[in-house]
């Protein structure tokens, strides 16, 4: 009898452990951004949206298919025609059509696997036709080229290709050395240029603004003397009237020594000046008019012998 017994709650035991998880087995639950593929006996039978569903037991089986927005890096080395080996990283985001996820599910074991190798044949299809420097200037174009390649083809497996982008070109190590030293020595000629027109343009301002200093001098000069020769002509004229009997020439030998004197005032009171050499005979004064009457005698200077002549009353 007690044998019996325990049999029996044995046999009930194993059947409510069947029944737990048939029960179980006959739940399941889809997530948000997920879609469930469900298969009866082998067969596709249906697709279920998120939130939760019911199975039958034994008979059918649910797969998940993740919706979300998903990203793959990968890594291209090629050659560019000017015989360049590049590494090119490309960065690609894709996503399950929601209407097509039978084909997403079915057609495609390993997508991201797929993708990879459709990259790796267009970046090749690219590069290879491009210069070092070609690649790099039309970095943007190779991205919209591969994304456009990548979405026909995916499409077709029920994907949608968002964004295709070489992310960096990154060249032999040997030749970005050998590109940064030309890059600095361009960069250095471009400098000594601008440094060289620069001071070719502060060398012109320069010799402008002297000549145009030397123009004003000249000016100046020409400006002085004439100032001097009226003074001139101005002191001859008021002396003969104030001294009867007096001549030009003797006018201007007053002037003379008195210009003399000032001079060597004027050289006395400079803070440069340490050592002044003056005549110590008492007649020095008279024998120096005595000479410049003589010079005059001898021959004028021919500005103030026009002064000497304008001072001269018509007779």
């Amino acid at each position: 009898m007690d044998t019996a017994a325990t049999l029996l709650l044995f046999v009930a035991f194993v059947i409510g452990i069947v029944l737990l998880v048939t029960i179980l087995k006959t739940l399941y639950t889809v997530r948000t951004y997920t879609a469930g593929v469900v298969e009866r006996f082998g067969k596709f039978h249906r697709i279920t949206k998120p939130g939760l569903h019911l199975l039958i037991p034994y008979a059918e089986r649910v797969f998940f298919v993740d919706l979300q927005v998903q990203q793959a890096q990968f890594s291209v080395e090629t050659k560019t025609r000017d015989n360049v080996f590049v590494q090119i990283p490309v960065s690609v985001q894709y996503q399950v059509l929601e209407e097509r996820i039978f084909d997403a599910f079915y057609k495609l074991s390993k997508p991201q696997k797929q993708i990879e190798s459709f990259v790796f044949n267009s970046i090749l299809g690219h590069v290879p036709k491009l210069t070092l420097d070609e690649t790099f200037e039309q970095q943007s174009g190779i991205s919209v080229g591969v994304k456009s390649e990548l979405d026909s083809i995916m499409n077709g497996f029920g994907f949608i290709i968002l964004t295709a982008l070489v992310t960096d070109i990154v060249p032999d190590v040997k030749v970005k050395t050998a590109m940064n030293d030309i890059n600095a020595a361009q960069r250095a000629q471009v400098a000594a240029q601008a440094r060289g027109e620069a001071e070719k343009v502060l060398k012109v301002k320069q010799a402008e603004a002297e000549a145009q200093s030397k123009a004003l001098q000249g000016q100046g000069i020409a400006a002085e003397r004439q100032a001097i020769i009226d003074g001139l002509r101005s002191s001859i004229e008021h002396f003969r009237e104030a001294v009867p009997g007096t001549t030009a020439e003797d006018v201007m030998a007053l002037v003379l020594v008195t210009q003399y004197f000032d001079t060597l005032k004027d050289i006395g009171l400079r803070s440069g000046t340490n050592t002044l050499f003056l005549p110590n005979n008492p007649g020095a004064a008279n024998d120096f008019l005595q000479q410049i009457v003589a010079g005059l005698r001898a021959g004028r200077a021919p500005d103030i012998g026009g002064a000497v002549n304008a001072a001269q009353p018509n007779r």
